[in-house]
């Protein structure tokens, strides 16, 4: 349950969401680091060069990547198998072809879902020759192996998300969210000023809490862009103090 507007001491809620869960936070400046000139990235999760034995992934969320490439810039054609892959921009515009025959580009409000399965070869390049795109990539074990390849993207509006956690991603594909193949429900949410939400993190369930840009209060810690929470037992989280902020919230099957 998520609710925009609601105080943690409401009677309406559970009771084990009466009381604030410990997470682990994993602050910006921990990430892995790798800048090949037209591409800075920044690593939550051990990816490419970048190892780290403590933090390989989280539940099935595999890699979260900050992504900056420059004008003209892009990732060229390359494979992947068994796996979700998100990209969702927060500046500028993605140019994404595939060997599905799927060529898109990808703004800020978009959110893109590949189910790479059985095998595709695809490419991310910057649509613009000059201004850079900054965009999270993100991957999510799926549930089954050898699916079919698919592709999917929808864009949702800054007003579904103002003081609110909008489903953009879900197992079924719930509510006009894209479908993701794993038991995974993806938010994404903006707070600014006053602007107030609580998430019911439910037994069996754990999250993980990436802020995208800005900052806020998490439970009355602040967080701020690039920052990380992993979140793994029930309880709610409160989302105030907004300073600009824009958040990916993943609440998965433990």
């Amino acid at each position: 349950m998520t609710k925009a507007n609601q105080s943690l001491a409401e009677p309406a809620m559970a009771d084990h969401a009466s009381r604030s869960p410990a997470f682990i936070l994993r602050r910006a400046s921990e990430r892995g680091h790798a800048n090949f000139g037209w591409l800075d990235s920044r690593h939550s999760f051990s990816f490419g060069d970048y190892r780290d034995p403590r933090h390989m992934s989280f539940g099935p969320l595999r890699v979260i990547n900050e992504d900056r490439v420059a004008g003209g810039g892009g990732f060229p054609t390359h494979p992947h198998a068994d796996m979700e892959i998100i990209s969702y921009v927060l500046d500028g515009a993605l140019e994404h072809k595939d060997s599905l025959g799927t060529g898109s580009v990808i703004r800020p409000g978009d959110v893109q879902r590949m189910s790479a399965g059985t095998g595709v070869r695809h490419s991310e390049q910057n649509a613009s020759k000059t201004d850079p795109v900054h965009f999270l990539q993100i991957w999510i074990i799926p549930e089954a192996r050898d699916i079919d390849p698919s592709y999917e993207q929808k864009p949702f509006s800054a007003a579904e998300k103002r003081g609110n956690l909008r489903l953009i991603g879900s197992h079924g594909g719930r509510d006009g969210s894209v479908t993701i193949q794993r038991d995974v429900n993806f938010y994404a949410g903006l707070f600014d000023g006053t602007e107030v939400a609580t998430h019911d993190l439910k037994p069996g369930r754990i999250a993980w809490l990436q802020i995208a840009r800005g900052a806020l209060l998490v439970n009355g810690t602040e967080v701020a862009a690039g920052d990380g929470l992993a979140v793994s037992e029930p309880g709610a989280l409160r989302f105030a103090g907004g300073q600009d902020a824009e958040i990916l919230l993943f609440d998965m099957a433990a």
